[in-house]
C-alpha cells in the first residue's frame, strides 16, 4: 500500500491547529524546518519514519493517528478520532451525530455513495 502524503499533511495540520501550534513551534518541537512543515501539510513531500515521529512526539498523537488513512488496521486510530469528536458534544449533539453516521453506514453499506 502507497502512504498518502496528502492525507498525512491534512491530519498533521489539523492536529497543529487543534493544539493552537504554528508552522513555526511545530518545527522548533519536532526539529524540522518550517519550510518543511509546509510542505508536508501539503502533501508536497515525502517523509521518513524519523520525522513522522519527531512530529507524532511534538503533536502528543500516535504515528497511527497520523498514518490511519494508509493503514489496513487503524481502527484504534478512528475510535480515538470518534471518542474525540463526541468528547464535548451535547447530548443533543452526540444524539444527531451518531445518527448521521448510522445512516451514512448503510448509504455506504448499499453503495448508494460509492465513486
Amino acid at each position: 500500500m502507497e502512504l498518502d502524503y496528502r492525507a498525512i499533511g491534512t491530519r498533521i495540520r489539523r492536529f497543529r491547529k487543534e493544539r493552537g501550534m504554528t508552522q513555526q513551534v511545530l518545527a522548533e518541537r519536532s526539529r524540522q524546518e518550517p519550510s518543511n512543515i509546509s510542505h508536508i501539510e501539503r502533501g508536497a513531500t515525502k517523509l521518513g519514519l524519523p520525522t513522522i515521529v519527531s512530529i507524532a512526539n511534538a503533536l502528543g498523537v500516535t504515528v497511527d493517528d497520523l498514518l490511519c488513512d494508509s493503514l489496513e488496521n487503524a481502527r484504534a486510530a478512528f475510535d480515538r478520532e470518534a471518542a474525540d469528536i463526541l468528547s464535548d458534544c451535547t447530548p443533543w449533539e452526540r444524539t444527531v451525530i451518531t445518527g448521521t453516521m448510522r445512516t451514512l453506514k448503510g448509504h455506504l453499506r448499499r453503495g448508494k455513495l460509492s465513486g
